[in-house]
């Protein structure tokens, strides 16, 4: 299986996603059904079948962040330097409207673009990986071809 990079932040969020689903919301759904059960008939029950729905989504979720996690492979940022890789924050600005916009390459799994955490198989990282300060990326979008310019790379 192809290892799954991410950072240590991004680790950590699943992780932490995780042993909520294990520890509170498990438990909490399995007694919901418990009570559930009590009230009787279950192929009218509504609170039972919202339940059982409830906990399907959760186990699934469970066994996605365990097969995610077990193939993860953390990138510690302070361990690189120079151009642009996987985990960099990257100033960028856009040619034409000089707009400034910094943005973090993470793995899929965490990106979130109104976050800053820009998703290393978008076409906008894979025009920076490689690139170095005062590179200019052309990069095709729906909207058309885009240009901008690296200000600044930054491993935090």
């Amino acid at each position: 299986m192809e290892k799954i990079l991410m950072t240590r932040a991004g680790y950590t969020a699943l992780n932490d996603e995780l042993k909520t689903l294990k520890s509170v919301e498990r438990p909490a759904i399995i007694q919901a059904i418990a009570e559930a059960r009590e009230l009787g008939d279950l192929s009218e029950n509504a609170e039972y079948h919202s339940a059982r729905e409830k906990q399907s989504f959760i186990e699934g979720r469970i066994k996605e962040l365990e097969g995610i996690l077990s193939l993860t492979d953390v990138i510690d940022p302070k361990t690189l330097s120079g151009a642009v890789k996987f985990s960099a924050t990257v100033t960028i600005v856009d040619e034409d409207t000089d707009e400034e916009k910094t943005y973090q390459i993470v793995g899929e799994h965490e990106a979130d673009i109104e976050r800053g955490l820009l998703n290393i198989k978008s076409p906008l990282a894979r025009a920076l990986i490689g690139k170095d300060e005062g590179d200019s990326v052309e990069v095709r979008t729906p909207g058309g071809e885009k240009s901008y310019e690296i200000l600044k790379i930054a491993y935090i």
